[in-house]
């Protein structure tokens, strides 16, 4: 069964967010994804700063603030959280990343992937690991710079780190990353994946590359896979994107056109007036409502699909 994008009346954004020009988040997303430098981001938004918006005020909203992004402790009693290491013979030879169990859990559990953006293993993406179980999963967040000694602490770096690995080694060591959580011990065998930005690409390369472990996929803002392995796609989806997300929005219709044509189960949504990363809370793209919608949305989809 397939299904259109909607467009929930999803209106609310924090303050930072309706304080920050457009123009800014724009420049911010090229930055962050390497189609400008960082003297090219700050010299633009200068000019945004001799039009009268404080220079500190603008990169105090752009750039991340973690200590604003959890949500669940990593101290809190209803779950349990530890680094663990998986073999990845075709990747790096060993990957690590952050495995967070309900404390309650007896016997097993469905399990699910939460794949990082282009910067590594950041708080943001352990809290989301942490929020899962919290929700009765036993979530697994891979670090995609643990040959490199893991997350260095600030996105600047983990963003350049990220971009000097061998990507197909780097996807090599995700799909070794979902066999070791889908044959955990812990593991019930249903295998879900979310990621956010570079890790919606990777949710989509996974639902691609593969086809008969995956079990359900929720792209956060993520570009399809290599067009030569769209048509190997069979997990069901749920798309999740952001309005003003042109760039990656871009890709869309094309990988919408493979899903239908081939019959896959999807649903996508696009949220109004969104910036690409509107679910990450510690920036001012976070809209906290379109958030909270789209996490309600991805839990009952993990619930309905690996339950």
């Amino acid at each position: 069964m397939t299904q259109t994008p909607t467009h929930p009346p999803v209106t609310n954004m924090n303050a930072r967010s309706q304080a920050t020009p457009q123009q800014a988040f724009d420049w911010y997303d090229q930055y962050a994804h390497g189609l400008i430098d960082r003297r090219t981001f700050m010299n633009r938004l200068m000019t945004l700063s001799a039009g009268g918006v404080a220079l500190s005020t603008l990169t105090a909203a752009l750039m991340p603030n973690y200590a604003e992004a959890e949500q669940v402790s990593f101290n809190d009693p209803d779950i349990k959280a530890t680094y663990t290491a998986f073999p990845s013979p075709e990747g790096h030879g060993e990957g690590q990343g952050y495995l967070v169990v309900p404390s309650n859990l007896d016997g097993q559990a469905p399990v699910v992937l939460v794949i990082h953006e282009n910067r590594g293993l950041n708080p943001y993406i352990e809290d989301v690991a942490r929020r899962l179980a919290k929700a009765g999963f036993i979530a697994f967040a891979p670090d995609a710079l643990h040959p490199l000694g893991g997350y260095p602490g600030n996105d600047d770096e983990g963003r350049s780190m990220q971009s000097s690995l061998d990507s197909a080694k780097m996807e090599a060591d995700f799909i070794a990353a979902a066999d070791f959580l889908k044959n955990h011990e812990l593991s019930t065998g249903k295998l879900g994946a979310v990621g956010f930005c570079y890790g919606g690409y990777v949710v989509n390369m996974l639902a691609a590359r593969i086809p008969d472990q995956l079990d359900a996929g929720v792209p956060f803002y993520g570009t399809p896979a290599a067009q030569v392995l769209r048509d190997q796609v069979r997990a069901p989806l749920l798309l999740q994107f952001a309005e003003l997300d042109d760039r990656v929005n871009a890709s869309w219709p094309d990988y919408e056109a493979t899903l239908r044509n081939n019959g896959v189960d999807y649903t996508a949504h696009i949220y109004p007036q969104t910036n690409h990363g509107f679910h990450n809370d510690s920036t001012a793209r976070y809209d906290e409502a379109a958030a909270e919608l789209a996490w309600e949305r991805s839990v009952a989809f993990f619930n309905t699909h690996l339950g």
